[in-house]
C-alpha cells in the first residue's frame, strides 16, 4: 500500500522525481477518504511502475494550499517538481473514476517520451 509521507523535505524530494509519483491527499476523518481505501489496492496493482503515497492534508495544510487541494480525498500526479495531474475529490469516488483517470493519465505521458 502507500507509503505515509512523514516531512515536507521528503515531500519536497519525491515530487523532483522524473519518474511520475502520485499523491493521495486525505485525512483521518474523512469517510471518502476511508472508502477509497477499500479499493485503491486493486486500482493501483495496475499502475506498478508509478510510486503511490499517502499525505495527511491536516498535518501538511501549506502543502494542500499550495497545491489547490481543496476537497479529499485527491490524487496529485508530480515530475520534475511540477504537479502535472490532479484528480479532484468529487470525481474519485469509485474505483473506475480513479482507473479511468490515471490510465487516461499515464497513456498521454508515456506516449510523449
Amino acid at each position: 500500500m502507500a507509503e505515509l509521507i512523514e516531512s515536507k523535505e521528503q515531500f519536497n524530494q519525491l515530487i523532483t522525481k522524473e519518474q511520475p509519483v502520485v499523491f493521495k491527499f486525505s485525512g483521518d476523518w474523512c469517510p471518502d477518504c476511508k472508502r477509497m481505501d477499500f479499493f485503491i489496492g486493486s486500482v493501483l496493482d495496475k499502475f506498478e511502475e508509478f510510486p503511490f503515497y499517502e499525505i495527511d492534508k491536516d498535518q501538511f495544510p501549506e502543502l494542500a494550499e499550495e497545491y489547490q487541494v481543496m476537497g479529499i480525498p485527491s490524487l496529485l500526479v508530480f515530475k520534475e517538481g511540477e504537479k502535472v495531474g490532479h484528480l479532484h475529490s468529487a470525481y474519485a469516488k469509485t474505483p473506475d473514476e480513479v482507473t479511468e483517470y490515471l490510465e487516461d493519465y499515464f497513456k498521454k505521458i508515456t506516449s510523449t517520451k
